[in-house]
Formats: C-alpha cells, sequence, structure tokens
C-alpha cells in the first residue's frame, strides 16, 4: 500500500471517531444540565445509537454494497451528518434535540463499517495492517477528549453552567463536514454486489448465522454478550454526567484514560489469549465491568479520586478482554461460509438490542434514584449495574464449557 494512501486512511480513521467521541463522551451531562432530561428522555437519546446499530445493516446491504462506492456514500453521510449536528446544536429542548440526534445516529453509524470497508479494499495483509490504521480512530476520540477539556475547557462547572458544552456539537459538526468533503479524496471502493444481484433479508441483518445457536457454548455466549450490553449502557448514559457531579476536574479529558487503556490491552490481548484461553479472557472482561462500578460507587473526587480514575481505566479489560475476544470466538465458530453473517448478527445483538434494552434499564434506574433535579444516589446507579455483570460473570462461569479457539 502507497504511504499517501496509508496517510489517507489513517486521517480518514481519525476524524471517523474524533467525530463520535467529540459529543457522545459529554453527551449525558449536556442533556442533564442544558435540556433539563430526565432519565427515561436521556435514555431514549443514546439508544438512538441503537437504532442507528439496527438499521445500519439495511443502509449498507441495500445501497453502498450494490451501487454506490463506499467513499462516496461516506462523503455525502457525513455532510448530510454535519447539517443534522448543527440543528443539534441550536436546539434548546429535548423533543427538538431528539429527532435530529435519531436522524443522526441513523446517518453515523453505517459509516463506521464503510470505514472500514474503505481501508480493507485497500488492505493486502488485513489481519496485519488494519489493527493500524484503527488505532488512529482511537487516537482521534481522545484528541477529541483532550480538547474538550483542556484547550476549550467547555466540560469545567462553570462553562456547564453558562452552557457551554453545547459548543461540543458545533465542533464535531465541522469535523463531520470535513470528511464528508474529504471522503471524496479517498481509494474508490466500488460496490462488492452488482445492482441486479439478488440480495435476501437473511444477508443483511446475518440472519443466516442464527444456525450457530444450535451450539450450546455459542449461545451461552450469544446471551451472555446481550447481557453485559446492559451495564455497559449504564458507562455510556451516565459516567461523565457522574463525573461532573462529583466535582472531578476536567472528567472528558480524564475520560480519555480508558481509551488510552483500550491501546494498551489491544496489545496485551493476544498473549493473555495465547496463556488463558477463552473463556478466562472473557470471564476477566466481565469482573472488569462489576469492578469497575463498585469503584464508581465507592469512590469520590476527594481523597478516593484514585477510584474513579482506576475505574476509568479499567476500559481497556472490559472492552477488549470480552468484545474483542468475542469476535475472535465468534470468527472461530462461524466457519469461512458464515464468518460476515455471524459478526453481522453479534454486532447487531449487542450494539442493537442489548444495548437498546440496557439504556432503557438505565434510564429507568436513574430517574428511581433521583434524589432533586440536581441530585442522585449515584452508590445505588453504579452498584446494580454492577450487580448485573457479577451476576453475568457467574452464569458464564458455570455453563460455559472451557474449549480452544483457534486464532
Amino acid at each position: 500500500m502507497k504511504s499517501t494512501t496509508r496517510v489517507q486512511l489513517s486521517v480518514m480513521m481519525f476524524i471517523e471517531f474524533f467525530i463520535w467521541g467529540g459529543w457522545f463522551v459529554t453527551l449525558g451531562t449536556f442533556l442533564s444540565s442544558n435540556l433539563h432530561a430526565s432519565g427515561g428522555q436521556s435514555a431514549d437519546v443514546f439508544s438512538t445509537q441503537s437504532w442507528g446499530a439496527i438499521i445500519a445493516p439495511f443502509i449498507i446491504g441495500l445501497i453502498a454494497d450494490r451501487y454506490i462506492n463506499a467513499e462516496k456514500i461516506l462523503g455525502v453521510l457525513h455532510i448530510i451528518g454535519s447539517i443534522l449536528m448543527y440543528q443539534m446544536y441550536r436546539a434548546d429542548d429535548i423533543t427538538v434535540f431528539y429527532p435530529y440526534t435519531l436522524a443522526y445516529m441513523i446517518l453515523y453509524m453505517p459509516t463506521i463499517a464503510l470505514t472500514n470497508s474503505v481501508a480493507f479494499h485497500q488492505l493486502k495483509n488485513p489481519e496485519k495492517e488494519f489493527s493500524g490504521l484503527r488505532v488512529w480512530g482511537t487516537i482521534g476520540w481522545i484528541a477529541a477528549g483532550l480538547l474538550i477539556s483542556y484547550f476549550f475547557h467547555w466540560d469545567s462547572k462553570e462553562n456547564v453552567s453558562n452552557g457551554l458544552l453545547k459548543n461540543t456539537f458545533l465542533m464535531s459538526g465541522i469535523a463531520s463536514l470535513v470528511l464528508g468533503l474529504f471522503s471524496f479524496t479517498l481509494p474508490k471502493t466500488p460496490p462488492k454486489k452488482s445492482p441486479g444481484e439478488k440480495v435476501t433479508l437473511k444477508e443483511i441483518i446475518g440472519l443466516d448465522a442464527l444456525k450457530l445457536l444450535k451450539n450450546r457454548n455459542f449461545l451461552i455466549f450469544f446471551v451472555a454478550s446481550v447481557l453485559i450490553c446492559i451495564p455497559l449502557a449504564f458507562y455510556y448514559q451516565n459516567a461523565h454526567a457522574f463525573l461532573t457531579y462529583a466535582g472531578m476536574s476536567d472528567p472528558t479529558g480524564k475520560m480519555t484514560i480508558g481509551q488510552a487503556s483500550e491501546v494498551l490491552f489491544m496489545l496485551l490481548l493476544p498473549l493473555f489469549f495465547a496463556k488463558y484461553g477463552f473463556k478466562k479472557t472473557i470471564l476477566a472482561g466481565m469482573l472488569a465491568w462489576a469492578l469497575r462500578y463498585a469503584l464508581f460507587a465507592y469512590g469520590n473526587a476527594g481523597e478516593l479520586s484514585f477510584m474513579l480514575l482506576l475505574g476509568i481505566a479499567l476500559h481497556g479489560i472490559c472492552y477488549d478482554f470480552f468484545f474483542v475476544s468475542g469476535y475472535i470466538y465468534t470468527d472461530s465458530k462461524a466457519g469461512e461460509k458464515y464468518k460476515s453473517a455471524a459478526q453481522g448478527l453479534i454486532t447487531l445483538a449487542t450494539y442493537g438490542v442489548g444495548m437498546l434494552v440496557g439504556f432503557k434499564i438505565a434510564g429507568m434506574i436513574t430517574d428511581a434514584y433521583k434524589i432533586s433535579d440536581t441530585a442522585f444516589d449515584y452508590k445505588m446507579i453504579w452498584l446494580i449495574p454492577s450487580a448485573i455483570a457479577a451476576a453475568v460473570l457467574l452464569l458464564f462461569a458455570v455453563l460455559f464449557k472451557d474449549e480452544k479457539v483457534s486464532k
């Protein structure tokens, strides 16, 4: 691959995740402080990510894979997304904000698969080369958080009170416009199927892979994957608002510790996987979820601030050891014929159905432990997902039979 192409693809990945990290991390705080949203209303907004994940395969399967080059539809989606992001920036009421967010996420979630398609089309050895490109996405997410906290200071207590957190949407909108225009300069990635080629619903959403559920171990893994997304939703929806409420300075910047941890444990994962196997690796990921929420429940922004920082740093184990090792396991069980379908199915089940249920539960729990308009019993809000993660861990430990996984 040419060095100029590698630079183009790295820039693409950087901006793609800079956009998401530039507004999604602080969204919970923005909704409660600027739009005075309830836990249930916040859950509805966060659930737009899940609806986007559910609808994304149809956009990819029906349009991008058949009619239009991936880089062109990527550009169009991001340009439209920049307009929607500007409308989110202008919105001053949750009922106005929600429809724009829903429309935006329906358009944004397919772009993740599109960026992967553009990258994979140019790689001769994806297994070795892709991670070197994808890491720029994580760096982009980190860069957005550092800008918000340490350059613009939009997440300081004073600026949050003054409504400056809405500027995150303006920043992400500008980045979306830049990526939209830049996408038209990316290497050509033609459709995989011809316009006249028949495409089925089973292919689009990965239903062919349902055959894998006949395997008891895969069924247990599949159910556990859906259930672990419930505590995951609590982190996305409540972590930034909680850290802000607790009085932690520069919460957005400090939350990038989680992404730095993700990069580190991504490198350590193959070693851990080889030494301990799939079952112990995924159990470590589940244990990290339970532990991090217990740390959030009992930590504070004062003398126990190390507990909050450690909880953030556990993100690498939480995500990599469960989700990334889960992708490897799914790939090994699917076989050549169902590899794509299986990955599509597990993504639909987790980021679609699992997170949708998770955000709903997180919203209900947040409302149930609301003390006043500005106060919450965060100890209970975190202990509940910690208990859920522990229960999933026990379920998996007892029912899943250890097996060797080909990597």
